[in-house]
């Protein structure tokens, strides 16, 4: 097959061809991204198998708005009440939709399995670069594996809870949803071991978390013999976390919330597996935030105006799940009730294949770079399987490992969620601040580009990241007891002394940046043109 010069034969996006088509593009195609990632400095390990809109299958499976504010409700409705959650989503929407184009703007620019740790290396000074790289590399595969956890940890809740709600008797003990917990991880980790049927599993997830929105929806409002008034659904402030402030204890809460748009970088990790990269990912980056926020926020405004009875009900409730027990009250049926958090579980359990993926993605292309201890075996791609089977049964154990926390806490899944959100925004913070030093108009810019636009989104996001820093590591509950501690600051000093201690003792020397790279291209493209 004939060599293709890519400054001779641009992608097709340059073309204006429809991202509809996108499907149908010709080998021609393929090369162009194929020679664009070598000259990165990386072969074509993964098939490109994804279209645009399984790519936004993954992306919004993953992020799942209106899941994580059912799974969210277990500690949200504590912490604020119907007001947190109406007004917490808008607020984070907004906030996210400048997470989404800072993201979509380098994803464009640099489209590489990546990410973040990939930018950062291509945008930090040189001499600062491979560390900053390292450290961004480290913080995105640590936030990707508390994601998975406080999916499992919400899905392994609601088995345990379903339960519950048929055998009154039954009293639900933390070491119950850990062994849920850990049913629910293995069960999931087997659907990322073959690669051909994740494009597949990606237009399934997004259908089933569509038409579970809109069952629910439709169901719960029409089922509930009485309904709240506005006023309880927009102007009830709900107190019970000991705070006095009623600001902090917002603030403590709108963590429940900004899990419900956490994990936007999902769609980047996958840009060598889906044609025209630069214009794919950051739609379905973008698409993934205008889906979550509509349906997260009509779904907050029915549930509230379906709530039946006394509210504290709800907080209160056997089952563990407070949105099984809303449904409990709404149909007034046991049965019924348990089917509808079917639909919310199958959900969480589409929700944790996508985690899965997007965790696995991220290890095996940082160990590609020489990141991770094992770099070896976790780089690389189990041939006839196109997935990198070490990265997925590796991220899938310590996914396990981090599970143990709910046995020693209450509020266990407060501190894996905030842990997940905060360490994956400064994953993003960190290239985002590169590209500010570099200069935005000293690179070259992708498809999508919004200009001025585009810094005042990399401005607030480095303001929430440090606010989210601060304000996400406060105990949830007042009086503090070990039982109901925040425990995310230990987690983020453990893992600075892993990266520390692993960067100090291996990857310093062995950790492959952007001048090694470079120093191979030639080679990658002589070897990318042999095999064609």
């Amino acid at each position: 097959m004939e060599t293709i010069d890519v400054e001779k034969n641009p992608p097709a996006i340059a073309s204006g061809l429809d991202s509809s088509d996108h499907d149908n593009f010709d080998t021609k195609s393929l090369d162009v991204d194929a020679l664009k990632l070598a000259e990165m400095g990386y072969t074509q390990d993964m098939k490109r198998n994804y279209g645009v809109w399984s790519v936004l299958g993954v992306g919004f499976s993953l992020t799942n708005s209106w899941y994580a504010i059912s799974a969210a409700l277990v500690t949200g409705i504590s912490s604020g009440g119907p007001l947190l959650i109406i007004y917490g989503i808008i607020l984070i929407a907004l906030i996210s939709i400048c997470v989404g184009v800072s993201l979509s703007e380098l994803a464009s620019a640099f489209p590489n399995a990546g990410g973040q740790y990939f930018w950062t290396n291509e945008l930090a000074p040189r001499k600062y670069a491979n560390f900053a790289s390292y450290l961004t590399g480290w913080f995105a595969w640590a936030g990707s594996i508390f994601t998975s956890a406080s999916v499992a940890l919400a899905t392994g809740a609601a088995l345990v809870g379903c339960y519950q709600l048929g055998h009154p008797d039954f009293t639900v003990k933390p070491w119950h949803v850990f062994v849920a917990y850990q049913m629910a991880n293995v069960f999931c980790f087997f659907f990322n071991t073959y690669g051909s049927i994740l494009p597949f599993i990606g237009h399934a997830t997004l259908y089933c978390s569509l038409v579970s929105f809109l069952v629910i929806l439709i169901t719960i409002p029409a089922a509930a013999p009485t309904h709240q008034h506005a006023r309880f659904v927009f102007a009830t402030f709900i107190n019970n976390t000991g705070w006095s402030s009623n600001g902090v204890a917002f603030i403590v809460g709108l963590v429940n919330t900004n899990w419900a748009f956490a994990c936007l970088d999902c769609a980047t990790h996958l840009a060598e597996e889906v044609h025209q990269p630069e214009r794919m990912v950051p739609i379905a980056i973008m698409g993934t935030v205008a889906v979550g926020f509509v349906t997260s926020w009509f779904y907050g405004i029915s549930m509230f105006f379906s709530i039946v009875g006394d509210f504290n009900d709800l907080v209160g409730s056997s089952t563990g799940v407070p949105i099984l027990q809303l449904f409990k009250n709404a149909v007034s049926s046991t049965a019924g009730a348990v089917i509808l958090q079917a639909l919310i579980i199958a959900t969480g359990l589409g929700c944790l294949v996508a985690s899965h993926t997007w965790q696995n993605r991220l290890c095996w292309s940082f160990a590609r770079d020489k990141g991770i201890p094992g770099h070896q075996w976790l780089s690389r791609v189990t041939p006839g399987l196109n997935v990198p089977l070490s990265a997925h049964i590796v991220s899938c154990l310590l996914v396990a490992a981090v599970g143990c926390l709910y046995l020693g806490s209450y509020t266990a899944l407060n501190s894996v969620i905030a842990a997940c959100i905060v360490l994956l925004y400064v994953s993003y913070s960190i290239p985002v601040i590169c590209l500010l030093i570099k200069g935005r108009n000293n690179i070259k810019h992708g498809p999508f580009w919004l200009g001025q636009i585009g810094l005042l989104c990399n401005i607030v996001l480095l303001l929430w990241t440090v606010f989210t820093l601060v304000m996400y590591s406060f105990p949830y509950s007042m009086p503090v007891k070990p039982s109901t501690m925040n425990y995310v600051p230990a987690v983020y000093g453990i893992v600075c002394l892993i990266i520390c201690a692993d960067w100090l003792i291996r990857g310093r020397r062995s950790y492959r940046g952007q001048g090694s790279r470079k120093a191979e291209i030639d080679k990658i493209i002589r070897h990318e043109n042999a095999v064609r």
